[in-house]
């Protein structure tokens, strides 16, 4: 197990180094960089401000002085060749050195640390809602596979799965939240202005009631896969011979269930469970958070893309690359967790 470990850790490397080396050369030939951006806006300014839609397109180095435009490579660090920048990042990576955004003049670490309690609080309460529902549901449609309590249920859970979560978020949005019919629910943010001021009850409540819409529009569609998942899972182990056997002792049929069928059929929903705990905090979803006003790591990804701030794209893709493949080691470790059968050697 120890040499397996250390393998999985090796092989880290050369996939970090793959998903950076393709990202950092893509890069180096997508139009409207930092550079062009600042040039765009000082000509802008130059030309009396003539507009938006002018000021942002790209014009050459007309009314700006070669000297300013080489003061502005050096600014973004774009005066040195791109082999230079590939090695220092790379440097700085290797010291967990995210580097600082051109835009937010702040280091990622600290944007990072910023956007995550917006995506910790959807990602951990769709995390917890999806696993506590899905698989006791998962699992009463097992023993009722049949029924019309199967059927139903499967009816009302892949309809959830069908409707995008952002379509799901409109309509609550226009039902619930001051649209056409009812004003239950805020329609932005995590808490009130005054949340300060609140006592410690009413800032739970306060909190719960501005996370209610766009939770029940992420986690919605997440049932379906889980729920079906469980009750495919116990489906397969109930009809293997072991568990006859089991009920041709004598045993309880709870007994049997919970004590037989229980872990063996956790192996699927188990390796799974990792990647769905670390994600939730570090999942962004930009429709979601767009929708309700939520400034997280999904809004930052997008901002960060489109404004080519390239310390920000790359620096939260080194970090979620790595935390991605230790996770994926760890879903790999919990198969030996479950079933000590599993060998990796």
């Amino acid at each position: 197990m120890l040499s397996y470990i250390l393998k999985r850790l090796l092989l880290m490397i050369p996939t970090l180094l793959g998903v950076l080396t393709l990202t950092f050369v893509v890069i180096q030939f997508v139009p409207g960089g930092p550079v062009e951006q600042m040039v765009s806006q000082l000509q802008g300014r130059d030309t009396g401000g003539e507009g938006a839609a002018r000021s942002s397109a790209y014009r050459g180095r007309q009314g700006i002085d070669a000297q300013q435009i080489e003061d502005i490579k050096k600014l973004y660090g774009f005066d040195k060749p791109a082999h230079e920048r590939y090695f220092k990042m790379l440097a700085d990576f290797a010291r967990f050195d995210l580097g600082q955004s051109f835009f937010h003049h702040k280091d990622v670490w600290t944007l990072v640390k910023e956007k995550l309690p917006v995506s910790i609080s959807l990602g951990l309460w769709t995390f917890f809602l999806s696993y506590l529902i899905s698989v006791p549901l998962g699992i009463a449609k097992a023993v009722r596979a049949g029924s019309r309590f199967d059927t139903v249920t499967s009816l009302l859970v892949l309809a959830g799965y069908a409707i995008p979560g952002f379509v799901l978020g409109v309509a609550l949005l226009v039902i619930f939240g001051g649209g056409s019919f009812l004003s239950w629910f805020p329609l932005r943010g995590l808490t009130s202005p005054n949340w300060d001021e609140l006592s410690l009850p009413a800032k739970i409540v306060d909190y719960l009631w501005h996370i209610a819409l766009p939770v029940t529009a992420m986690v919605l569609g997440s049932f379906a896969v889980i729920t079906m998942l469980t009750k495919n899972a116990f489906l397969e182990e109930i009809r293997k011979q072991y568990v006859l056997t089991a009920r041709a002792k004598g045993l309880a049929e709870r007994r049997v269930l919970w004590k037989h069928v229980f872990r063996n059929a956790l192996i699927p929903i188990i390796t799974g469970f990792p990647a769905a705990f670390i994600g939730a905090f570090f999942a962004g979803s930009l429709l979601i958070e767009t929708l309700f006003s939520l400034d997280g790591l999904g809004l930052l990804g997008y901002e960060s893309v489109m404004r080519r701030d390239y310390p920000v794209v790359l620096g939260t893709l080194y970090l979620f690359t790595l935390i991605g493949l230790v996770t994926k080691l760890i879903s790999d470790l919990c198969y030996v967790w479950v079933d000590p059968r599993v060998k990796f050697d």
